[in-house]
């Protein structure tokens, strides 16, 4: 299907009946996605770390649109116990997961360790979602033609993954991390969809990435540093330089939802360099096609969360 003119999100489709989770749902990009995708009668579950966050984003959701379907399940995508007690309550309540939008992250933070003592980016941008999906996908292939949408970035092209030093513990490069747990996240995306593929499986796995979207994301490293310099220069740039985050979650509802999208694409915006515009198919790096450090990161990040995706 061409595209004739920019992809918006009045080309979302009816979304009644199905199941939509989104990490990271109470702000930013996440918040802008779940709220379309609710619009669109979607029954959207925002997997948020911080619950008096999610509360106060549902409301403003709801006074928006008077008739979404909106719930809050807690997550902290940087504790793997917390990860599988989601997994664990998820299927309690849900029979069907259409799509699981792994959206949440943290990006260029000083360096910190997660609860279970992996470097704070690569756990939680890469590890927590590879865990969760693992976790959820029994009921992802219980789902006619679902979707897991994997959230990435442009400074993937940066990346690469440091076998020998996943956690940075020999030295530590705070957007060397970020570009690596970003280059994992296509890494993940592609070995999945190639997983999928051998069992035959009514599920594909696809990426995206937003372009320079203004967000809290910008922030938070200053802020941990407590570098009012800096927060204030990363504000100015956001001014100057980014598009909105309802823009930057274009690319999102694009993979999410569009009948043209198929496994293992990759979305993100149609401007000049990737930075900013509508949504439209684009191309990663050819690091992110590596099968055999696909493959390789695949069995490590299965050994470090517990998680084997069995039923694949």
């Amino acid at each position: 299907m061409s595209q004739t003119r920019p992809w918006t999100v009045d080309d979302v489709p009816n979304l009644s009946g199905k199941t939509v989770v989104v990490t990271g749902g109470n702000s930013g990009l996440g918040y802008e996605a779940a709220l379309q995708l609710a619009k669109k009668g979607a029954n959207v579950v925002l997997a948020c770390r911080d619950l008096e966050k999610a509360r106060a984003a549902v409301r403003r959701m709801t006074s928006a649109h008077p008739g979404a379907s909106l719930e809050m399940m807690r997550l902290d995508l940087a504790d793997l116990a917390s990860v599988r007690v989601f997994a664990e309550s998820f299927p309690a309540t849900h029979r069907e997961l259409h799509v699981l939008v792994n959206n949440a992250g943290v990006m260029a933070i000083p360096y910190r360790k997660t609860a279970d003592g992996f470097e704070m980016q690569f756990g939680t941008n890469h590890l927590g979602h590879f865990a969760l999906t693992g976790l959820l996908v029994e009921r992802l292939l219980g789902t006619p033609a679902a979707r897991v949408v994997n959230v990435s970035s442009t400074a993937h092209r940066m990346g690469r993954v440091r076998f020998e030093d996943l956690h940075a513990e020999r030295g530590y490069s705070r957007w060397g991390a970020y570009a690596q747990s970003k280059l994992a996240n296509l890494l993940f995306t592609y070995e999945l969809q190639r997983r999928l593929d051998a069992k035959g499986a009514d599920v594909i796995s696809v990426a995206c990435h937003p372009g320079w979207a203004e967000t809290n994301l910008q922030f938070v490293g200053a802020r941990m540093d407590g570098s009012s310099l800096m927060e204030y220069l990363a504000g100015v740039a956001n001014f100057f330089l980014a598009q909105s985050a309802a823009m930057g979650a274009l690319p999102i509802l694009y993979a999410a939802t569009s009948p043209d999208i198929r496994g293992a694409d990759y979305v993100g915006p149609d401007g000049l360099g990737e930075a900013w515009g509508h949504p439209k198919k684009v191309r990663s790096s050819g690091r992110s096609h590596d099968r055999q450090a696909a493959a390789k990161l695949w069995e490590v990040s299965a050994a470090l969360t517990g998680v084997r995706f069995e039923a694949l």
